[in-house]
């Protein structure tokens, strides 16, 4: 009784359209992801291979366990800043295995500026850190690090979310338990060179290694010694006479080997904390998705079809099916793992928050992860639903969303507006993980009512006088332009707003690949109550 029958025809010509829209918005992704692996800099990796060095990516395939999944983590930011200069903001991160044990990549990328630290640099390794704390994952730096980026040096430097902090962050990790281990692979200058001095276990690659301080000409500069990079502060120096490093690598396969065979010797044992269950295929492909999402984004679409396509047998017993009907609750399993399910079908009303409050209260007294996908407009507005008491009960929804004690996953799938995005767990309320869908826009409001809200806002104005109809088309053409790029999903991925564009096919299996570092983790204790709203 509680699989979900799909009323979607494959075959239909709104289901062909929607289709042929969205192949389009992957041809761009792909494109993208495409350009940030290898595009742009075409002679700076050449220069790199000549070196006899791998690209960041290449270390992490050779790395990882053969066959596994690795998960990338923002693989666009920085795009369409610094004039498309700086892919994938200079360093890749994910998570994958190595011999066994589920880790935090960081992998520094020489090509890239030198691997030097941009705004969007910092911001993704910093994020990749919080994930690794917040999972109890092993880190493992690829360091290939020139510092900070000079002239950024003030969105780089001073503040506490800047540079300094993946340092704090390392050590209070180490200080945890949780193994920091680094391979060098260039040069790391200034504080490039702290990675690996402030990691547990570290190993330094013959000949093109190197952890100074102060590079050559800054030695020169303030002491007047005239020495060379390799002298200074090379790999074998390092591992015979200052004991910096701990291993000596003749070249980056033997260095790589090194960090496996110090994970396969970790002691590093791990548990299940979920009530897991034999993964099953859903009875609808999740290649279907994109026929699915509507080409118009103000057409709607029924989120249970999506829901359909990602969990195991297509299995969802939906809660209170008949109550608040503008949210759809319920649970089921996505590769084996548990997990209460929360979607948008239209704006939230009273009926619909204190349902969504009570459903994540019961997931945190049964220790079931929260999924959370998004398309909304926002909680509805008006004199109606004021006096229903919208604001204190959508309070209460994001209240219960804000207090969970269950990990939470959002995927943008469609537009996330306003206090809406609050409610589903947008970013600033720590999910675990946010992905968006190449569909997605988020905002305070959409374009069109932004562009309404201003221009009568302008002819409602006490001052300047009466508005012409020249200067109102000024205000809305420029407000247009304003959201339209702004909550357009590669200016949300660039600043690291999320943590990736996914494609909506892979979608189950990124979030079962979340779900599993969920139930590795053992559940934080408290009380659970359940309160009938």
């Amino acid at each position: 009784m509680s699989r979900i029958q799909s009323s979607i025809n494959p075959q239909s010509a709104t289901y062909k359209e929607n289709a042929e829209h969205y192949a389009k918005l992957l041809e761009q992704l792909r494109a993208r992801h495409s350009e940030a692996a290898t595009g742009i800099r075409e002679k700076l990796i050449e220069r790199h291979r000549q070196r006899g060095k791998m690209l960041a990516r290449e270390r992490i395939d050779q790395l990882l366990d053969s066959h596994t999944a690795f998960l990338e983590l923002s693989p666009l930011a920085a795009y369409g800043q610094y004039k498309n200069e700086v892919p994938s903001a200079g360093i890749v991160t994910g998570i994958g295995q190595i011999c066994g044990v589920t880790c935090m990549v960081i992998a520094n990328d020489a090509t890239v500026k030198g691997g030097s630290f941009f705004h969007e640099t910092v911001k993704k390794h910093v994020r990749a850190q919080e994930i690794a704390d917040q999972n109890n994952l092993p880190c493992i730096y690829l360091v290939d690090c020139g510092g900070a980026y000079l002239p950024e040096q003030d969105r780089v430097f001073p503040d506490k979310e800047h540079f300094g902090n993946t340092f704090y962050r390392q050590c209070q990790m180490s200080a945890k338990g949780l193994p920091q281990i680094s391979a060098v692979f260039g040069g790391c200058t200034a504080g490039g060179a702290y990675i690996p001095a402030l990691s547990d276990e570290n190993i330094m690659v013959r000949g093109n290694a190197r952890i100074h301080l102060g590079g050559p000409s800054i030695v020169k500069v303030a002491i007047n010694e005239e020495i060379d990079g390799e002298t200074l502060g090379g790999a074998e120096m390092h591992s015979k006479v200052s004991g910096v490093s701990d291993y000596l690598a003749d070249d980056e396969s033997e260095a790589l080997a090194r960090i496996r065979e110090i994970m396969a010797k970790l002691n590093w044992p791990t548990k299940c904390y979920a009530d897991t269950r034999p993964a099953l295929p859903p009875r609808y492909s999740p290649e279907e998705l994109p026929g699915v999402v509507s080409a118009n984004p103000k057409m709607p679409y029924d989120v249970r079809e999506i829901i359909a396509r990602l969990v195991d047998d297509s299995d969802f017993h939906e809660y209170k099916p008949l109550y608040g009907d503008t949210l759809v609750c319920g649970t089921a399993y996505i590769h084996g793992y548990p997990v209460g399910l929360i979607g948008n079908n239209g704006a939230l009303f009273s009926e619909s928050s204190l349902k969504g409050a009570h459903f994540i209260e019961l997931c945190n007294q049964r220790n079931t992860p929260l999924l959370f996908l998004h398309n909304i407009t926002g909680f509805m507005v008006g004199s109606e639903a004021e006096r229903g008491g919208i604001a204190k009960n959508s309070a209460k929804f994001v209240y219960a969303q804000a207090t969970s004690r269950v990990a939470k996953f959002s995927v943008i799938v469609g537009g996330s507006y306003g206090a809406g995005n609050y409610g589903m767990a947008g970013r600033g309320f720590w999910p675990h993980f946010l992905f968006t869908w190449p569909s997605a826009n988020c905002a305070t409001m959409s374009a069109d009512i932004a562009s309404n809200v201003m221009t009568e806002l302008r002819r409602s104005s006490i001052k300047g006088g009466a508005a012409t109809g020249e200067e109102l088309q000024g205000i809305e053409d420029g407000v247009r332009a304003q959201y339209g790029e702004q909550s357009d999903p590669y200016y949300a991925t660039s600043r690291l707003w999320d943590d990736g564009i996914i494609e909506p096919a892979d979608t189950r299996d990124v979030l079962g690949l979340c779900l599993a570092l969920a139930a590795a983790k053992e559940p934080e204790a408290g009380p659970s109550p359940v309160y009938r709203m």
